[in-house]
């Protein structure tokens, strides 16, 4: 597998993001890059990103969350971020993601975490909740699902596959800046195409949103069934944080709290001024939600 690394200067001088970088080898020696800041005996938050953004969107909740006491964990996806980049849109899966952050959290060894998941972040970090369920103390869900492919993924979505599929040039800042209520701003829409010197290092961007099963045949689809199967038992806390303007992910907080046990009693709420990158919105609600649920367990 042919992978690209972007080069370390792209990175330099983004606004709010000042993180030391740690790295892990996962599959065939492909680098995955995090975040891990705050005290190291606070209570693990992991912050799990999606498509196409990487662990930059959480700069400003990372500082907020860790200042609290807790040690806060944001990786980057393999083809995102500071991660290496395979160049084929043929290498990138959904089961391979799944694999390839099963290898990463692994080599963490936390427990008693809390997740905290958006967009492909749910898709993979719910994943990793059903198979390392001891390892999870609560999750917090915000503009995600967990899709089995057996249900119309709405309008906006099928535009937005498509939209992905044919752009001649994937714009990644252009493309979060048009999913957010606040305008983002020149200097922090640099930031999200820094991973991307060319349109070669775009091969997972590009292709995460064909991933999505949207059909029960699908890569993932039958293994989604399973992980519904332990989230119906899931009795830990399970919370529900989701924006009033996303068109993507619009009531899948309700599927979420009629199947999971966990759900029952949270303070579940939709967080008003926010896009569908919602961590850009309000950062500082999203910070207050996850400080209050960790006191609350």
């Amino acid at each position: 597998m042919k992978a690209l690394r972007t080069p370390d200067s792209q990175f330099k001088n983004l606004p709010d993001y000042d993180f030391k970088p740690n790295y892990v080898t996962v599959g065939d020696g492909l680098r995955l890059h995090y975040v891990d800041t705050g005290p190291r005996d606070g209570r693990v938050v992991i912050m799990m990103h999606g498509e196409p953004s990487w662990s930059f969107l959480y700069r400003r909740m990372i500082k907020a969350v860790a200042a609290a006491g807790y040690r806060v964990i944001a990786p980057d996806l393999i083809g995102f971020g500071k991660s290496d980049k395979p160049t084929k849109t043929s290498d990138y899966s959904y089961t391979r993601h799944v694999c390839w952050m099963n290898e990463w959290f692994e080599q963490l060894d936390v427990s008693n975490s809390v997740l905290f998941c958006q967009d492909w972040g749910g898709l993979l970090g719910l994943r990793l909740v059903t198979k390392y369920p001891k390892r999870f103390a609560g999750v917090i869900a915000a503009n995600t699902f967990l899709p089995t492919g057996d249900r119309d993924p709405g309008e906006a979505f099928t535009k937005w596959r498509e939209f992905a599929k044919v752009v001649p040039e994937f714009p990644v800042g252009s493309i979060i800046d048009s999913a957010t209520v606040s305008d983002l701003g020149e200097g922090v829409k640099d930031a999200y195409n820094a991973p991307y010197p060319d349109e070669s290092y775009k091969a997972g961007a590009r292709i995460f949103p064909a991933l999505v099963p949207t059909s029960p045949h699908m890569d993932g689809a039958a293994d989604n069934v399973e992980a519904w199967k332990v989230l119906s038992k899931w009795d830990k806390p399970f919370l529900t944080s989701f924006s009033d303007q996303d068109p993507i992910t619009k009531d899948a907080d309700k599927v979420f709290q009629k199947l999971i046990p966990g759900c029952k009693g949270q303070p579940h709420q939709i967080v008003k001024g926010g896009g569908h990158f919602l961590q850009e919105d309000v950062p500082a609600e999203l910070s207050e939600i996850i400080v209050a649920f960790c006191e609350s367990l």
